[in-house]
């Protein structure tokens, strides 16, 4: 796994655990775009994906607590914009999943268009984690998410889930394929991140780099 994943100094991957250790609490369901938190000076980072493709799960690892962001076994049960507030220093922001939920397709369309507004217009937004589960790798509607996030100028930076469902041979191809597939996009970040929410994979590594974003010392 190791061998897939950027390489962090010591005193990154300290500051990355020591950061979301920190207090994490829900803040704030956003069903409609005017419920936005304020600008504050905070800064935010947002987590997108696919309907189950382990949005919820992967926060809940994050902060080491399991009940922090409710998880679901049906698909397209996250309905709104959920804030997590991480000690003051940054908003997470865990997004509605797209390309399935079992609602009406007014309601649906409603999800789509609040988060596509939202991607192109939080000026606090700082980055994007893009979550594509490894099983499957980036489908179409993952490359109009990512198109819609150049056009906007929003850095994003994919994370691979559910990684210890695969192989480390399938596991090495779709991280070559993802590679390509980044190299096309202006603001795709360079370094992906493969993660497991179930064994701990990759969570020290997205540590750090929320720890960077926050830029949080651990002093």
């Amino acid at each position: 796994m190791e061998e897939q994943n950027p390489k962090y100094t010591k005193e990154e991957l300290a500051a990355g655990k020591k950061l979301l250790s920190l207090n994490c609490e829900f803040v704030l369901g956003v069903a409609f775009l005017n419920q936005l938190p304020a600008d504050n000076g905070m800064e935010e980072i947002a987590f997108a994906g696919r309907s189950n493709v382990g949005k919820s799960s992967l926060i809940n690892c994050l902060a080491g607590r399991k009940g922090l962001a409710k998880t679901s076994n049906t698909p397209g049960r996250t309905q709104q914009l959920n804030y997590f507030n991480l000690a003051d220093m940054l908003y997470m922001v865990d997004l509605p999943g797209y390309g399935f939920a079992k609602a009406p397709e007014s309601i649906v369309n409603r999800w789509q268009k609040m988060i596509f507004t939202y991607l192109q217009g939080r000026v606090n937004l700082k980055r994007v984690f893009l979550l594509i589960d490894s099983r499957h790798g980036i489908k179409k509607i993952d490359k109009d998410i990512m198109e819609m996030l150049d056009k906007a100028a929003v850095t994003y930076q994919i994370i691979l889930t559910k990684c210890d469902k695969i192989s480390s041979l399938a596991l090495s191809k779709i991280y070559k394929e993802t590679k390509e597939e980044i190299n096309k996009h202006a603001a795709a970040y360079i370094d992906i991140i493969a993660t497991s929410s179930e064994k701990g994979y990759g969570i020290d590594e997205l540590r750090a780099e929320i720890s960077k974003i926050a830029n949080y010392k651990n002093i």
